[in-house]
């Protein structure tokens, strides 16, 4: 069960770039949890992701310093991270969910993919614990400073700033 989890059932060992595609897998997914519950169920299935991926991984690693690319629950709960704000917002102005506000989708999906990959400090300060703990802490930072910066570009493209 931990490896299913951990490879969000397989995502992980697709070609190329197996972050990317669980990055990718990712938007329908919250969206569909935004349009049953909004940002509340994004949230809660979040926070389980994490503990889930927490579980799995230190499960699965037997040395603390691997961080196999299959390993992809990590992204998950980064790319959920980085599109908090819009489901946020979308619920609380009461948009439905046949809004598909593309921009912030696409806009999540590269700011998190840049700090994933580029692992700007603080994103590889968070990697540092190695293990469980920093498999999963770097994509959360990662996630939430793609979260900060989607805040601030709303901000400024909806005229708050």
């Amino acid at each position: 069960m931990e490896r299913r989890i951990a490879t969000l059932f397989g995502i992980g060992y697709l070609p190329g770039a197996p972050g990317t595609w669980a990055s990718v897998a990712t938007i329908p997914l919250t969206w569909a949890l935004h349009a049953l519950g909004g940002f509340w169920l994004v949230g809660a299935a979040t926070v389980f992701a994490a503990v889930a991926g927490f579980w799995a991984v230190g499960r699965l690693l037997k040395d603390p310093a691997d961080d196999p690319s299959e390993i992809v629950i990590d992204e998950l709960v980064g790319m959920m991270l980085a599109l908090w704000p819009l489901s946020l917002g979308l619920t609380i102005t009461g948009a439905g969910p046949e809004i598909w506000p593309y921009p912030g989708w696409l806009l999540g999906f590269l700011l998190f993919r840049f700090f994933d990959i580029v692992k700007p400090p603080p994103v590889s300060w968070a990697e540092r614990p190695g293990g469980a703990l920093g498999v999963m802490l770097d994509d959360m930072v990662a996630g939430s400073l793609a979260a900060l910066i989607a805040m601030l570009a709303a901000g400024v493209a909806h005229g708050w700033f």
